[in-house]
């Protein structure tokens, strides 16, 4: 005779549900946390860096114009002419720039802030100089249509801390979601099995009489 294998078969709800509430909700916190540990160690840290230039008017112009034309430069700096000269400063790919560059606008003020991402922060620090450098030697050679000139107001500077989340940060909010999840788990109504479930046998129907069952 040969010995027939026994199937491996997971806990089911019910079992789970016999546990004491404050044991899933133990492991829930314990398996996110270390999922979110484990998702922090093993995701490399990403620096940021972020340069400043300004929209200045000249004397043909005014601070409304100023401030259009800042969001104009503020929506080219991200395209391939500007990029493609930005490339030779930074010593990265144009894709790099356009993966890691990120640029924004304030409808206030004539500013355009240059954010570059990286995980080396001097790779981010040479990439938001060098598209911000590039954007304002664009905004040179077209100054005497545009009447606006773009300068440098703040270089970016070499991060001392990573941007991204640490460990720590990473998991504690997967102890959070883990908990949480646990919880919500408990509030599930167990199911009602058995003979509950099976449906309520139907009144039987006495068919028409016929005449041979009628008395005479």
């Amino acid at each position: 005779m040969t010995d027939t294998p026994a199937r491996l078969r997971l806990p089911s709800l019910d079992r789970v549900r016999r546990l004491p509430a404050w044991s899933a909700l133990v492991a829930g916190t314990l398996l996110g946390g270390l999922s979110g540990g484990a998702y922090g160690l093993l995701t490399p840290a990403e620096y940021t860096a972020t340069s400043y230039v300004v929209a200045v008017p000249t004397d043909q112009t005014g601070p409304e114009s100023a401030r259009g034309f800042a969001q104009a430069y503020g929506r080219v700096a991200t395209q391939l002419a500007v990029l493609g000269d930005a490339q030779v400063w930074a010593g990265v790919p144009v894709r790099t720039l356009r993966d890691s560059v990120r640029t924004a606008t304030s409808p206030d003020a004539p500013m355009v802030s240059v954010t570059a991402v990286s995980e080396r922060p001097g790779t981010a620090v040479d990439m938001a100089n060098a598209v911000a450098r590039a954007l304002t030697r664009h905004a040179e050679d077209t100054k005497d249509s545009t009447q606006v000139r773009l300068v440098q107001f703040s270089r970016a500077v070499k991060p001392s801390a990573p941007a991204s989340a640490s460990p720590a940060v990473t998991a504690l909010v997967g102890a959070s979601a883990g908990g949480l999840l646990a919880g919500l788990a408990l509030l599930i109504p167990p199911r009602r099995g058995g003979r509950d479930e099976e449906p309520a046998p139907s009144a039987s129907v006495p068919g028409p009489a016929s005449a041979a069952d009628v008395p005479r």
